[in-house]
């Protein structure tokens, strides 16, 4: 089905402690966490990519071998062709790296859905890669790239010395056939992650800003700006402990925990699907091996919208991430305020 773990097999990472357990909360609110309209498949392609983000959920890295196949890829479309599945949210590693990228994105705008890649913007820099834009244009691809901060130190601290250059690079590119420009139907958003522990600021705020002083300062444009909590699994679980900071950030997101975000959150209306073809109710979730509850379909092959609707989502206290303040998704912010 796909190719075999590598050697060195990951350490299922031990999830974070906090002062409440998240599913006690939720019952504390009178709310319960079920799945609604099936709406969108996030597929993660694979963990290579040419960076390695100090806060990356993923682990993804230059040296990461996890890679789906092109049978995998088949089964996905297989299943976006039965059940004419509306969105196809395409993410990684570096997507692009994937053999299959290209295929992928190709036929799931042939079967007519809208086609979203989380791009990194460096990769466009990697051999072969140097016509994203215009691939990206011909099949009116929406991306989604994240750039942690409008000034070189703050993005190179979090991404690596030069990422900050090559992302501005990259951006004009895109702006140049037409991503991020109004009327011309090419969307291209960002996306904010803090830098260190601590929650994201106002999403239409910090969008203001963004947009004032890309323009500004290097003549960039783009449609709209996620704000996106640190989740605290991973590499980013990795810094808050090294740093002394993890039962500081666990305390303000428990604190922080906002009932009205649940009704909006992804796991809702997203299903993730794994570089092998396992099926989650999240990206979170896929990272910490956190499967779709028993009795429900467990692979993409097997995949039935109506056998996962109102199935219960498998959550941990990862997920006070996604509630805590204005909320936190794929999409940015749940909520206007927190």
């Amino acid at each position: 089905m796909s190719r075999a773990l590598p050697i060195m097999q990951e350490k299922r990472q031990q999830l974070p402690r906090a002062t409440s357990d998240f599913d006690e909360k939720l019952a504390s609110h009178g709310v319960e966490l079920r799945a609604g309209t099936f709406e969108t498949l996030q597929v993660n392609v694979g963990k290579l990519c040419n960076q390695a983000c100090k806060h990356c959920h993923v682990d993804a890295s230059p040296a990461r071998t996890e890679i789906m196949t092109r049978e995998t890829v088949d089964q996905i479309l297989a299943a976006m062709r039965r059940f004419s599945i509306s969105t196809l949210d395409i993410t990684g590693g570096a997507p692009e790296l994937n053999p299959s990228f290209r295929y992928l994105v190709r036929e799931g705008r042939r079967l007519g859905g809208r086609v979203m890649v989380r791009h990194n913007l460096t990769v466009m820099f990697e051999p072969d890669q140097d016509d994203l834009p215009e691939f990206f244009r011909a099949h009116k691809v929406e991306v989604i790239s994240s750039l942690p901060y409008f000034l070189e130190q703050q993005t190179d601290a979090q991404r690596g010395r030069g990422v900050f250059e090559k992302s501005i690079e990259a951006l004009r590119r895109l702006n140049a056939v037409g991503y991020g420009l109004e009327r011309s139907g090419l969307t291209l958003n960002l996306v904010y992650n803090p830098v260190g522990a601590f929650l994201p600021p106002p999403q239409d705020s910090i969008e203001q800003d963004f947009r004032r002083e890309l323009l500004t300062r290097y003549g960039i444009s783009f449609n709209r700006l996620y704000t996106i909590t640190n989740m605290p699994i991973r590499r980013f679980l990795d810094y808050l402990r090294r740093s002394g900071n993890e039962e500081r950030y666990m305390h303000k997101l428990v604190k922080s925990f906002n009932p009205d975000t649940v009704e909006g959150l992804m796991c809702r209306t997203t299903l993730s699907v794994d570089w092998t073809g396992r099926l989650f109710d999240c990206d979170f979730n896929q990272m910490l091996d956190l499967r779709v509850a028993p009795g429900h379909p467990q692979t993409i092959s097997e995949l039935d919208p109506a056998k996962l609707a109102v199935r219960t989502i498998t959550t941990g206290t990862h997920c006070f991430g996604c509630t805590a303040g204005a909320g936190s998704s794929c999409g940015g912010a749940v909520t206007a305020s927190g």
